[in-house]
């Protein structure tokens, strides 16, 4: 019998696996919190078409989106390195969107706003070719394979994200989990839009120039653990 507490899953409101809730927020973190996600934080709109440039106070000259900014050091590593440039991140976890607020705050950025739940219904309601660059870092392997479904590497998403990004586009994809590697790289080959842009090994060795590591990267390669770093083209749509 389906939990009457839990939503119905419909085509721009899919299931969602994973963490939401966390252990109790520090009052600081609770206080910064509550007076910066009225300005920073993004809802999920009723209707269609929604041009992602209009969530910021000034129209941006790209707008990027990373899926899952864990504690969002890459984020604002980008966006403080690209003032010109609107991100959009999307964190289930509260922690993450604690310490992703912290860093908006500590770093006067003005150039990011966030959605603190699952990416997906938000990106339902977009309009088509409204992101230059998109990113899924580390995202949760899900290794078992009973609940290889729950990936965000999927038929579904990758439509999805190819609908989203502009021709040319750079999707990024990292992980140190290689049989999360292998599937990805199975399932964009398998995407008539998108390219693979490797051309050898070192290429998805060693991080792209303007990379920012996150704090999940830093602890696996601590521990010695190899980190793969994948990026692939959305390629031009047919005239």
């Amino acid at each position: 019998m389906r939990n009457s507490n839990r939503p119905i899953p419909t085509p721009d409101r899919p299931n969602f696996y994973g963490r939401r809730g966390s252990r109790p927020l520090k009052d600081t973190r609770r206080v910064l919190l509550d007076r910066l996600m009225p300005k920073f934080g993004i809802g999920y709109p009723d209707q269609n078409g929604v041009d992602p440039n209009s969530y910021f106070d000034d129209t941006p000259d790209q707008v990027w989106l990373e899926i899952g900014f864990g504690g969002g050091e890459h984020l604002a590593g980008q966006a403080q390195a690209n003032p010109n440039v609107g991100i959009i991140g999307a964190e289930p976890f509260l922690d993450g969107v604690g310490s992703l607020v912290r860093h908006i705050d500590e770093r006067g950025l003005t150039n990011v706003r966030i959605i603190a739940d699952d990416s997906r219904p938000l990106l339902y309601k977009l309009v088509d070719a409204c992101f230059d660059r998109a990113f899924l870092l580390f995202p949760d392997p899900w290794p078992k394979k009973r609940h290889s479904e729950r990936r965000f590497i999927g038929p579904k998403n990758l439509a999805l994200l190819a609908r989203l990004l502009k021709d040319g586009a750079e999707f990024r994809v990292a992980s140190d989990d290689m049989q999360y590697i292998s599937w990805t790289l199975q399932h964009m080959h398998n995407h008539p839009d998108f390219e693979w842009l490797a051309e050898g090994a070192d290429d998805w060795r060693t991080p792209p120039e303007d990379w920012v590591k996150t704090r999940y990267e830093q602890k696996a390669l601590r521990q010695g653990k190899k980190c793969n770093y994948l990026r692939f083209r959305r390629k031009p749509r047919a005239a």
